[in-house]
């Protein structure tokens, strides 16, 4: 199944409950094969799947069975009657080891039946948890087993034997074989079954059993012809041996997998209506509610719809061709997007100033920049422009535009020269006249150039704008109206400083404080955070930052999507505790990779990400296999190391020894790290 589906079939597994009336007996491998961290699996199972049941004395009852040489019953259905009882004792069955003898557990039951139980006028459910590798045989009891009616699940744990889980399970195989490994999974499966055969109650509405693709593993021990070599007989003859050659082999573990189909619940989730606008990523939360991670540009509403606003500070000029290569249609739909972009983005308290020019042999300008009283009288101005004809002369046009386009009508003075100027391109036709050299000569006179063209003209508004990343290109002339959110986002970035404050970051300190720091250090540490935090510009468009402090444990002091603002940043900073106890870099960083740096905890896709180590060297040697975790998804690490550090160490975390910054003391606190991190 693909990843989408793996998700809602997990999500469905945590809404299911069955509520019936029900006698359920898990029966435990406990043998040496099976060994003990795989029979801890078996135990986080059968724990898993009370979740799902309504356990109490009139519905659901559970009783658990141990064997391996011996069945042992743990304890009978009717010993404990709350869900957390039923858990708890769970959680304390020991491991016994010994052989796998399936049948005889089997035998046990045919004998004594279900302990506690209530004699079969309620159904009966076995749940066999094991690798499948029993030492005796099997075939006659299961069979016998399931013809007492009673409902058998074989749960593969390891590499199972999945031959004989089929022996063990109820028919058809494939709805009461699975694997122990995937838990979410498995419960899915088990109470997908008891759905379909109505044991327990239908499903959630809108939720429903479907046939998926699933592979089930295992490993085989396989022998192979290693060569023929010389060897050495004895012969018939006394005192006489013979040379021969011999067949060598070797053993090996081969991963055998098994092709098969699954029958999983899955429940609409609100994210199949894909709320989120723009490159959103859509979280559920439950089968009703969503929450949106919105791309830069889009974080002020819910679904990442269009913030259409232009709040930015530039002296902005609209230069549309009206050429004959550009045609009458090609105009009238630059001035339809023109109105329709103006009227979205524009308002009173706009601090942008907009004109509008067209060109073909000749430049014109109906409307010069910040000359209209309001909007209306900018989109009347649009809807007085007339198709020209005629050449497309762009370099004339650029070349005319950087001397007279931010010049204001006679009588008023000129336009304020300390605002960023921005030429908005539009033009469906290539240029007739030399355009690279004007285009250079318009920018040097520190015009920023936005171009907007079909496709085909992607490589001359490349050459024009002096970078893709101000070139909008569409595919079809309706795609052109789904430009305008990106207009407005290129528009607005050449009113964005160079540096780091300006850039798109996702941002976590991983903060020690361990007692080997001590407080009063830890203060100073915590200061520079704060201090740091200060360099950048906190909203859910550019900057968001998250805390984890590390002493004893690792603790997130706050997510990256927790404050968005500077104010609630700082306070929450001051407020980050002092831990004590011997620090741990790896478990901080396994947090940060596990619980922070999510999409869930507000991590957003396509925006870069880093994370600031700062540490007195102390625990440091845990952190090497969480750290490349965090670079392999992409995540940049910085370690700041205080006092006698050992380099080779920090090396491991960072990856890269432009990242490790060695400051000598406390003393000499960190005045060069900002610099670093803003290269």
């Amino acid at each position: 199944a693909n990843q989408e589906t793996i998700v809602k079939i997990s999500a469905a597994s945590q809404l299911m409950q069955c509520s019936t009336s029900v006698d359920i007996l898990f029966l435990l491998d406990g043998s040496y094969s099976i060994g003990k961290g795989s029979f801890e699996r078996s135990k986080h199972f059968a724990s898993k799947l009370c979740d799902a049941l309504d356990i109490n004395s009139d519905r659901v009852r559970v009783g658990v069975m141990q064997f391996s040489s011996t069945p042992w019953l743990e304890f009978p259905l009717d010993s404990y009657l709350t869900k957390q009882e039923v858990k708890e004792k769970i959680k304390k069955i020991a491991f016994r080891g010994g052989n796998t003898e399936t049948g005889l557990a089997l035998k046990y039951i045919l004998r004594k039946g279900f302990p506690g139980g209530r004699n079969s006028s309620v159904p009966e459910i076995l749940i066999i948890l094991s690798d499948g590798k029993s030492q005796g045989t099997i075939a006659i009891p299961a069979k016998q087993v399931k013809e007492r009616g009673i409902t058998v699940f074989a749960v593969g744990v390891k590499f199972p034997r999945w031959e004989e889980l089929h022996v063990l399970a109820s028919e058809p195989t494939e709805q009461h074989v699975l694997f122990a490994e995937h838990v979410d999974d498995a419960t899915n499966g088990l109470y997908s079954t008891l759905t379909s055969s109505t044991i327990c109650s239908a499903v959630s509405p809108g939720c429903k059993i479907e046939s998926h693709p699933c592979e089930r593993k295992t490993l085989e021990t396989v022998k192979e012809l290693a060569g023929i070599h010389m060897c050495w007989k004895g012969s018939k003859r006394q005192n006489a041996v013979h040379a021969s050659l011999c067949p060598f082999y070797s053993w090996k573990r081969v991963l055998i997998k098994h092709p098969s189909r699954c029958y999983r619940t899955t429940c609409p989730d609100p994210c199949d209506s894909q709320p989120c606008q723009n490159g959103g990523t859509c979280v559920p939360e439950g089968l009703e509610k969503y929450h949106c991670v919105c791309p830069v540009g889009f974080g002020g509403d819910a679904r990442c719809a269009p913030k259409l606003s232009l709040e930015c500070s530039v002296d902005l000029l609209f230069l549309v061709d009206s050429s004959s290569g550009t045609s009458l249609e090609g105009f009238l739909r630059y001035k339809a997007f023109l109105k329709r972009f103006v009227q979205a983005v524009l308002s009173r308290g706009t601090p942008a100033k907009v004109g509008v020019a067209q060109y073909s042999n000749n430049v014109t300008v109906p409307m010069a920049v910040g000359a209209y009283e309001d909007v209306h009288g900018l989109v009347r101005s649009i809807d007085a422009m007339r198709f020209t004809g005629g050449e497309t002369l762009t370099g004339q046009a650029l070349r005319y535009i950087a001397q007279h386009g931010f010049k204001s009508a006679p009588g008023l003075a000129d336009i304020r020269v300390e605002l960023p100027r921005v030429v908005a391109l539009f033009t469906d036709s290539e240029s007739q006249d030399p355009v690279a050299e004007a285009a250079k000569h318009t920018r040097d006179q520190g015009v920023f150039l936005i171009g907007v063209g079909s496709e085909f003209l992607r490589v001359e508004l490349d050459g024009i704008t002096g970078s893709p990343k101000q070139t909008i290109v569409y595919s079809n002339p309706q795609d052109l109206f789904n430009k305008i959110p990106e207009l407005q986002k290129t528009i607005c970035s050449a009113d964005r400083p160079p540096g780091c404050q300006s850039q798109s970051l996702d941002l976590v300190f991983a903060l020690a404080a361990s007692t080997g720091v001590g407080k009063e250090n830890f203060l100073r540490l915590r200061d520079f955070v704060r201090s740091s935090s200060l360099q950048f510009n906190i909203n859910r468009d550019v900057a968001q930052i998250g805390l984890v402090v590390y002493g004893s444990r690792a603790r997130t002091v706050f997510a990256l999507d927790t404050h968005t603002t500077a104010t609630a940043l700082l306070k929450a900073i001051n407020n980050a505790p002092f831990i004590g106890g011997s620090a741990s870099v790896g478990s901080a960083l396994l947090r940060i990779h596990d619980g922070v740096m999510t999409v869930p905890k507000g991590a957003r896709p396509g925006v870069s990400k880093a994370v600031v180590v700062i540490t007195d060297g102390g625990g440091a040697e845990d952190a090497a296999v969480p750290a490349q975790q965090l670079r392999d998804s992409g995540v940049l690490v910085f370690v700041v190391g205080i006092g006698s550090v050992q380099r080779d160490v920090l090396l491991r975390i960072t990856g890269s020894p432009h990242h490790l910054m060695h400051v000598p003391s406390y003393e000499d606190w960190l005045a060069d790290f900002r610099g670093s991190l803003h290269e």
